[in-house]
């Protein structure tokens, strides 16, 4: 059994959780004012459920990405699988800014979009080099396809 990094395995997550933290600095003054005012789906949870859905999904993301990282970057995929989890990253707090920050469901949508298809060709890689971390991510992509729903669904509700 190898030894936890522990070190490197919060560096990793904290990474994460800098997602979440950079998207809240454009959600944060949006829930109370312009979210609160858009017509909203049945199926949208309530505002509570979010933060720590985010925050645990951001660990698990974190988690996922210190398994990548220790099996050595001189493994081959690791390198590029590592590249497209970080390209998903950005994009994941490039979502925030657009939905929220910019206040545009529709371009939302389309950054939502790719956002789903980078996290599942990381998870395809991550999988490939361990089936621990592919099965980490399975929570964010379902969570995100739910969320892709949600923001189409705002998207139609408030042409």
């Amino acid at each position: 059994m190898q030894k936890v990094n522990w070190a490197k395995l919060v560096g990793c997550v904290l990474l994460c959780q800098m997602a979440g933290v950079i998207g809240s600095f454009f959600t944060m003054d949006a829930i109370p004012g312009w979210y609160a005012g858009l017509e909203k789906p049945d199926l949208a949870p309530p505002n509570w459920v979010f933060a720590p859905v985010w925050i645990s999904l951001y660990a698990l993301m974190g988690v996922a990405l210190y398994i990548v990282w220790e099996e050595g970057l001189e493994k081959k995929g690791v390198k590029g699988a590592l590249l497209v989890f970080g390209a998903q990253l950005v994009v994941n707090a490039a979502w925030s800014i657009v939905f929220f920050g910019m206040q545009s469901p529709m371009a939302a949508f389309f950054v939502i979009i790719l956002l789903w298809a980078l996290i599942i060709e990381a998870l395809r890689e991550f999988y490939g080099i361990s089936r621990w971390a592919g099965l980490a991510l399975v929570p964010y992509l379902l969570w995100v396809s739910f969320a892709a729903l949600l923001n189409f669904a705002i998207w139609m509700l408030n042409p």
